[in-house]
């Protein structure tokens, strides 16, 4: 890629998170284009759909929360990290305004772009989970995709409502999860 393709490529990965932080995962293009100092035909070339933008902003902050996670899991007791992954990404959805919508259409795989990003979670999540279980803290009917879905509706009342009510909803939740 030319250098001026690669920044202009880095400038609409940046401005699209900062307006889709503000406005949500349907803000205008044209804004975000001209936001960016493009034209909206250089962002429809390197983003064909508004999801491949969408997700161009979301792999950037992922591998924030893949370090986290791993770094929860090499100093946490299981059932510490596995809850720690999932309040990270909870925070990692919410920042976005409608990304909770597009990850649980993900897990149903009705979007194969978002479904790939839902798999390469699940692989970490399992990790987690397999360890959390092991451990006899987490209860072992429980599956990454009903964490995911988990994820996805606290994140959803993050957006909608107050933050405290996100978290009050996270820990009745999270009581459900436990070994009894």
């Amino acid at each position: 890629m030319r250098a001026d393709a690669r920044r202009n490529y880095e400038r609409l990965i940046a401005v699209a998170g900062q307006i889709f932080h503000r406005d949500g995962t349907e803000a205008s293009l044209e804004e975000i284009a001209k936001t960016a100092g493009v034209g909206i035909g250089t962002l429809y070339r390197h983003f064909p759909t508004r999801r491949a933008l969408v997700l161009a902003v979301i792999d950037q902050s992922r591998a924030e929360l893949e370090d986290r996670a791993r770094e929860l899991q090499r100093s946490a007791a299981p059932e510490e990290a596995l809850l720690g992954w999932v309040r990270g990404l909870i925070d990692h959805t919410a920042r976005y305004r409608g990304l909770s919508r597009e990850y649980l259409i993900g897990l149903r795989g009705d979007n194969e772009e978002f479904r790939q990003s839902c798999e390469d979670l699940q692989v970490l999540g399992r990790e987690l989970l397999g360890q959390a279980q092991s451990a006899g803290s987490i209860r072992s009917d429980l599956t990454v995709p009903d964490l995911l879905k988990l994820v996805g509706a606290v994140a959803w009342i993050a957006e909608c409502d107050t933050r405290e009510s996100a978290d009050r909803m996270l820990e009745l939740a999270l009581g459900g999860l436990r070994t009894r």
